[in-house]
């Protein structure tokens, strides 16, 4: 294929997904305003909830994957030579599921402490 076409096929790809992302927010909206209007609520004066532990969760993720990501660095730098095997993209890939997924346990067991600290102070009362 030519660039030129190329550029042509983007262009129309990148169109159409932004269309489609637009609309599926608009109608996503107003699903979830007549969803609200069923209910008899009113749209107007409705918050959604709030998740309390969504920056914690976000955060232990990232520092997760940094880690993996700097512990694949020194690994790929130190084993590996500058990258003289071809499977150092795995290692890479690897280190930062684990070390992400690490966080996430780590984020969960924490709300779990929270959650549970709660129920019990309630109990108590």
């Amino acid at each position: 294929m030519d660039t030129g076409n190329l550029a042509i096929l983007m262009i129309i790809i990148v169109s159409l997904g932004f269309f489609l992302m637009i609309f599926g927010v608009v109608y996503l909206n107003k699903r979830e305003k007549l969803a609200l209007i069923e209910r008899n609520m009113d749209p107007r004066n409705y918050k959604p909830q709030s998740a309390p532990y969504q920056n914690l969760k976000w955060g232990l993720l990232l520092i997760g994957a940094g880690i993996g990501l700097f512990f694949a660095f020194t690994i790929s730098h130190l084993m590996f030579n500058f990258y003289d095997e071809p499977d150092v993209f795995f290692l890479y890939v690897a280190l930062i599921a684990v070390f992400g997924g690490l966080g996430l346990f780590l984020s969960y067991r924490i709300e779990k402490r929270e959650v549970l600290d709660k129920e019990e102070l309630y109990k108590e009362k």
